[in-house]
């Protein structure tokens, strides 16, 4: 498995009240998806979370994350996050927040 998966179950309990969230395995992770539109998810050391061009900058200013760069080109939109951070309750919240607001603007899938 490429992820931790008590980071994934902590991803769960924190979009437990969140209708319409379904999981996918994806790019050797596990992806949360919000009506058909990825949300956040967990790989190997941490997480990634996709909050939007616009809430990059809030999403940065939360302690652990950092620009989002798999392929040696950053990921705009997306932040990566230590699994510190997602063990963090109140800085996974933060980021859920930003992600929602970001994800609630597209169209469902």
């Amino acid at each position: 498995m490429a992820y931790d998966p008590g980071l994934a179950e902590l991803m769960r309990e924190a979009l437990a009240d969140m209708p319409g969230i379904t999981e996918k395995r994806m790019f050797g992770g596990l992806v949360f998806m919000l009506d058909g539109n990825m949300l956040c998810g967990v790989h190997k050391g941490g997480g990634m979370v996709r909050v939007g061009r616009d809430n990059i900058d809030a999403a940065l200013q939360v302690a652990g994350t950092q620009p989002m760069d798999f392929t040696g080109r950053p990921m705009r939109g997306f932040v990566d996050v230590t699994d510190e951070a997602v063990a963090d309750p109140n800085r996974l919240s933060a980021l859920l927040q930003l992600a929602r607001r970001f994800v609630d603007s597209l169209p469902a899938k």
